[in-house]
């Protein structure tokens, strides 16, 4: 009988660890990436009475319980912080603490602290690889993701221009409508802005067309030859001459009045195999230009895009790559120890973690602008609230109902 007591007492030590599982569960029902625990009882070994070969079995009561972190996916919710990180799959970012010692998280508010790394709200680094001039080489060592704040992103001079568009194949020799004029701004080593103006004038020969490519006078200090020469369309409207191997008009640009390099400018009449210049029967226009160059720029803003690519905006428009986070994935997770600040270590019993890139070798995507919420359910936990309760009151009659047949054995004496 007095066996009652220690088997009663297990069960309460039991419950009273499994509601405090339920009651942190909910204390981080809004915590961004939090996996929800369950809790998994256990009985003890068995006694056997009579003459033990197990015809009557009495249980010793209930072990400690063990708690299991369920890593299921959370929903995603977009956020407005430009930097706010969410996994959608398996997978976790790397981070290393204070102490240096590497952590797992399921990514959420991001932030830069003031010497431009990237950082956890909590205080952890977040590692990944590091750009250079827009190329990123993931293959090497991660370490800390370090953002170029403020950085001032330098010129490049223009090396290449295209103009796409067509010819009227119905027009006469000489001036208009014989006559079609295209211009684009390009850019010098300084990021100074020029224009280069390509005028062309329909000749009596079918299909032919002469060019002259030219840059105003007052942007050099002495004029520079306009670069002249002809282009010839076959029967279907399609450029023969030059052909797709080249060579191609190269403007030559010395002496710029703003005091930078001299430029040598390629003029590409071919996308690849296709031509970007056509003659048909439809009015002269141009549908679009492109040129290689830009002017200085700053840093205006930083933000975190799908896969990963940390992504710098400056002030001329161009977003450049500066930084990829990495993505570790662990075989069995839920042996992964809680540390915190919503993050996980390694223990004894879990697996070396894999590191790559997110949505390679079973690891799952990063989403930019997003937050995961926590895996917590209100309803289930409060329902396992009440059944916990409700174990816990029959234990503790249980105690009751033993205390009170222990005196009326011992009232048997009087």
């Amino acid at each position: 009988m007095f066996t009652s007591f220690s088997t009663a007492l297990s069960a309460l030590a039991a419950h009273s660890t499994a509601i405090d599982v339920v009651g942190n569960n909910l204390a981080n029902l809004n915590t961004p990436g939090f996996k929800a625990n369950v809790v998994s009882f256990y009985d003890l070994v068995t006694q056997s009475l009579g003459a033990g070969f197990g015809e009557t079995q009495v249980g010793f009561g209930v072990a400690r319980p063990l708690t299991i972190r369920q890593f299921s996916q959370g929903a995603i919710q977009t956020s407005s912080a430009p930097l706010d990180a969410a996994i959608q799959g398996d997978g976790f970012l790397v981070m290393r603490n204070a102490a240096g010692a590497t952590t797992y998280g399921r990514g959420g508010n991001l932030q830069v602290n003031k010497d431009g790394v990237l950082m956890t709200a909590t205080g952890e680094k977040v590692q990944g690889w590091v750009g250079a001039n827009g190329v990123i080489n993931t293959t090497g060592p991660i370490g800390d993701i370090a953002i170029p704040v403020g950085a001032l992103r330098p010129a490049a001079p223009t090396q290449t221009i295209s103009f796409d568009l067509n010819l009227n194949a119905a027009a006469t020799a000489g001036p208009p409508p014989g006559a079609f004029a295209a211009s684009i701004e390009v850019y010098d080593s300084l990021g100074i802005s020029h224009i280069v103006s390509a005028d062309f004038t329909k000749t009596a020969t079918a299909g032919e067309w002469s060019y002259s490519l030219s840059i105003p006078n007052a942007d050099v200090t002495a004029p520079v030859t306009p670069v002249t020469g002809t282009i010839n369309f076959d029967s279907s409207g399609r450029l023969a001459t030059p052909p797709a191997v080249g060579p191609f008009p190269v403007l030559a640009i010395t002496g710029l009045a703003s005091g930078a390099a001299d430029m040598s400018i390629n003029w590409s009449l071919y996308d690849g195999a296709n031509p970007r210049l056509t003659q048909f029967a439809q009015t002269s226009a141009i549908s679009a230009v492109g040129q290689d160059g830009n002017p200085a720029a700053q840093l205006i803003r930083v933000g975190l895009g799908d896969s990963g690519q940390i992504l710098a905006q400056y002030s001329n428009g161009q977003s450049v790559a500066v930084g990829q986070l990495a993505m570790a994935s662990v075989r069995n997770p839920e042996s992964l120890l809680s540390v915190g600040n919503n993050s996980y270590q390694l223990s004894a019993r879990s697996a070396l973690p894999a590191i790559g890139l997110p949505g390679t070798g079973g690891r799952g995507t990063i989403l930019g602008g997003a937050i995961e919420n926590s895996t917590v359910d209100i309803a289930r936990e409060f329902t396992n609230l009440i059944i916990l309760q409700r174990g816990y009151q029959a234990n503790s009659r249980v105690i009751t109902t033993v205390d009170e047949l222990s005196q009326e054995t011992i009232n048997l004496k009087r």
